[in-house]
């Protein structure tokens, strides 16, 4: 079990260094437990630095097994990434303690957060507070459907750039800008700019990257932590190509 805040103080430390950081989405839904172990020591050799677990739904109950396995293969830090507080497991490491700020939805702003919060703060995971943005990838996601809310059009960074400030004012220690699984189209460079140039914390972004090419963009274009899922879980030999890509996107801020 990582200490408390040493998870979210190395993505930081990360950030004020001008490194890059690579994030692996797990699916529990899609994942077979018995690939765990193999996939676990392709991340480490890959220079993966964070497994995020989770999915907007899972329709088997194998969230706690997932995690155990991934606990028992891998000594990378375990982060949930929940589509809701059924996916709360003590098992992992830390969570990102999502409020969905780009919607108006405040079940998804406030309302499961207030149920999870007692919760959490009897648990040993570390809490990382973030500001969930949904961005428009070209296709309806399960995250949008799932949060009724209408994601923020690709072409407005304007709108990404206010709704981000207002998380960092509010406090969020990071930014999630996603576009959600299975989108046709990533985050936008210009887009992820322009955040980023106004904003201090942390920026996450995943959805829709599917290429070491769409990697290095996201990364060089500002992301500190870039996130893939759905791409390894179809051609796993497209890891250490993802991982070197994000790596490499320090380079050219």
């Amino acid at each position: 079990m990582a200490s408390p805040g040493t998870i979210y103080r190395s993505i930081a430390d990360a950030k004020e260094q001008g490194k890059k950081c690579f994030a692996l989405l797990i699916d529990p839904d899609e994942v077979r437990l018995q690939n765990i172990s193999s996939l676990m020591k392709l991340s480490e050799e890959a220079g993966v630095d964070l497994i995020f677990v989770g999915g907007s739904l899972l329709m088997h109950d194998q969230l706690s097994n997932c995690i155990l396995e991934l606990k028992a293969n891998t000594h990378l830090p375990v982060v949930l990434f929940p589509g809701s507080p059924l996916q709360i497991n003590n098992s992992a490491d830390a969570i990102l303690f999502l409020s969905l700020i780009s919607g108006r939805n405040p079940e998804l702003l406030i309302g499961q957060q207030v149920i999870s919060a007692p919760y959490l703060h009897q648990s040993q995971l570390e809490v990382i507070s973030t500001g969930y943005m949904l961005i428009d990838g070209g296709a309806p996601t399960t995250a949008t459907y799932m949060s009724n809310t209408n994601p923020i059009p690709s072409d407005k960074p304007d709108i990404a750039l206010a709704t981000a400030l207002a998380g960092e004012m509010l406090g969020f220690k990071t930014i999630y800008m996603d576009a959600g699984s299975g989108a046709r189209n990533p985050v936008s460079e210009s887009m992820i700019r322009r955040v980023s140039e106004d904003i201090k914390v942390p920026i996450i972004v995943g959805g829709g990257i599917r290429t070491s090419e769409r990697a290095f963009l996201t990364a060089s274009a500002g992301a500190d932590v870039v996130v893939v899922g759905n791409a390894i879980e179809k051609d796993r030999r497209l890891l250490r190509e993802l991982v070197e890509a994000v790596h490499s996107g320090a380079q050219s801020r």
